[in-house]
């Protein structure tokens, strides 16, 4: 059975981002066009029959599970995160998580579960590319391990890219082949 890959909804960081400089957005929340799009997606994933939901504990992310699966049991793994190389992709603390997200567990997270390392010109700090690729053979081989099935990851564009090498628009939905 299918693991379906969907990326978030349009973040305030998608929104402004043009590639000349970091607008400096930390954890970036969804936009209106990016409920709006997870709103919608929530109808096509319906058909899925999804058992299980894992999430990426960036904000954007989080929401975008909230709003296509509102009363499921939304399970978040650090490792589903985004390549960090901006402003966007850096998290928050468990417990500031929790404040907005009450449903959601968080306490299996350290308190810095994003990369930590060398400082970007801005003061971000940046995940080396083989340090992501590493972390992605992993989370392949984990998502694959898990039973229960069809199974959602609501993720970011590079994680899907790296798993499946196609790059999706704001939730579009891209399956996980064996």
């Amino acid at each position: 059975m299918s693991i379906h890959l969907i990326r978030h909804g349009q973040s305030a960081f998608n929104a402004v981002f043009t590639g000349a400089g970091d607008p400096m957005i930390f954890d970036a929340g969804l936009t209106p066009l990016g409920h709006e799009q997870a709103t919608a997606a929530r109808i096509h994933v319906a058909e899925l029959g999804i058992r299980e939901v894992i999430c990426s504990p960036l904000t954007r992310a989080l929401q975008t599970a909230r709003l296509i699966f509102p009363t499921d049991h939304i399970h978040v793994v650090a490792e589903t995160r985004e390549h960090l190389g901006h402003s966007c992709d850096v998290g928050r603390a468990p417990a500031a998580l929790q404040a907005v997200f009450p449903d959601i567990s968080f306490s299996h997270l350290p308190d810095i579960w994003w990369h930590q390392g060398e400082l970007n010109a801005v003061g971000v700090p940046v995940e080396p590319a083989d340090v992501f690729e590493a972390r992605m053979v992993l989370l392949a081989s984990a998502l694959r391990a898990r039973d229960a099935r069809p199974l959602a990851v609501v993720c970011h564009g590079h994680v899907i890219d790296a798993l499946t090498g196609t790059h999706p628009d704001n939730c579009g939905i891209v399956e996980l082949r064996n």
